[in-house]
């Protein structure tokens, strides 16, 4: 019996370990750009709300070879977009990721995105203190208004 118990402790608290900080991130607003056929590379867009401090470290998708985090910014009349090895936010401060601004890109399409469609996404996410957490969801793809 005290095998059991000490067992059944070892696993609590080893589960108690692998707490996930994904419920405390809100994500609104997603959608991803139609692509033309032959394109390689698309974009996503997504509102990401935290309750607390945390961090958008990877992005990952099935549909691309890899997605990356980028910034875009105009300087004297030139766009310039840099890759961001992850992206912070801040409690309860919105980080919108929109056409101009912050968002992801996918490179190496495996095919083209089409309006109706949808593309799934998983975000890795890390908090202060460590902990990864992973958030699976699904994007409409739409055409470009």
């Amino acid at each position: 019996m005290n095998l059991c118990r000490i067992l059944g402790f070892f696993i609590i608290t080893l589960l108690a370990s692998c707490t996930q900080v994904g419920n405390d991130v809100v994500i609104s607003d997603a959608w991803v750009r139609a692509t033309a056929p032959g394109q390689e590379v698309g974009a996503a867009y997504m509102t990401l709300q935290s309750t607390r401090d945390i961090t958008l470290i990877k992005t990952e998708s099935a549909a691309a070879g890899s997605v990356e985090i980028h910034s875009m910014t105009m300087s004297n009349g030139v766009m310039k977009m840099r890759k961001m090895d992850t992206l912070p936010l801040s409690a309860g401060k919105p980080a919108k990721l929109e056409p101009g601004g912050f968002h992801l890109m996918l490179f190496d399409l495996k095919k083209p995105l089409k309006a109706g469609e949808q593309v799934e996404f998983a975000l890795h996410f890390k908090d202060n203190a460590g902990k990864t957490s992973e958030m699976k969801l699904s994007v409409p793809i739409k055409a470009d208004d």
